[in-house]
């Protein structure tokens, strides 16, 4: 069985792209910070049929990923689908939102710990074992400020913008080593109750995307729009 991890799992988009690639046959890897609420995805995902198994990290702390990263491929036998999109569900220390005129180092640096640094780090641990296959998929998810940015959000856009790069440079340099590494920008309100003014649509409208960015294996980024 093919094996995704999925960094950044929850009962939203992480859960519907958990059941977007389950119900094609793969095994799914759910890491977070909370081991309670990924027990209860993999329950959930259990009773609908699919093979998912729960591995507590924080991207923030770079060892506990990797090692986590590592336990998935110890227990499944490898990754063939690396999906990185954690985002802060409850107040985290440190992080606040900035327009760019009020961007600091201080408040512009967790973000780049969160959104930039931590995909690093999952890269590194996954991408040497794919690239020694020759095959393998690495999506990599963003707001769409990464791509038109909103003053409101000025430090996590230019976070998100940096990942942006650096993932579409990846997606060149690995042209013909058999992986394949995209961006997926997401520029919707996701879920009911957003902005006035903001589309929004549902994370099971969203996730079939990342499996045509899977099956297609030739785009470097997607866009979702409304």
């Amino acid at each position: 069985m093919p094996t995704i991890a999925i960094i950044g799992a929850g009962p939203g988009m992480g859960l519907a792209i958990a059941r977007t690639f389950g119900k094609r046959g793969f095994d799914v890897a759910l890491i977070a910070r909370t081991k309670e609420k990924l027990d209860a995805l993999v329950d959930q995902l259990g009773q609908e049929g699919i093979t998912a198994a729960a591995f507590p990290a924080d991207v923030l702390d770079r060892p506990s990923l990797t090692e986590a990263l590592d336990a998935v491929k110890t227990h499944f036998g490898g990754i063939d689908v690396l999906e990185y999109s954690p985002a802060p569900h409850s107040p985290v220390p440190g992080f606040t939102v900035a327009s760019p005129s009020e961007s600091t180092v201080e408040n512009l640096q967790p973000q780049i710990e969160y959104n930039f640094y931590g995909a690093i780090a999952a890269a590194g641990a996954v991408l040497p074992a794919m690239r020694e296959a020759g095959a393998g998929t690495l999506l990599f998810t963003t707001g769409g400020g990464s791509v038109d940015p909103n003053p409101m959000f000025g430090n996590v856009n230019a976070a998100s913008a940096a990942l942006r790069n650096w993932v579409l440079n990846l997606h060149k340099e690995l042209a013909d080593s058999g992986v394949h590494a995209a961006h997926v920008a997401i520029s919707v309100w996701i879920g009911d109750g957003g902005p006035e003014g903001i589309p929004s649509a549902t994370p099971e409208q969203i996730a079939p995307l990342y499996w045509e960015l899977y099956e297609g294996r030739n785009q470097p980024e997607a866009i979702f729009t409304a």
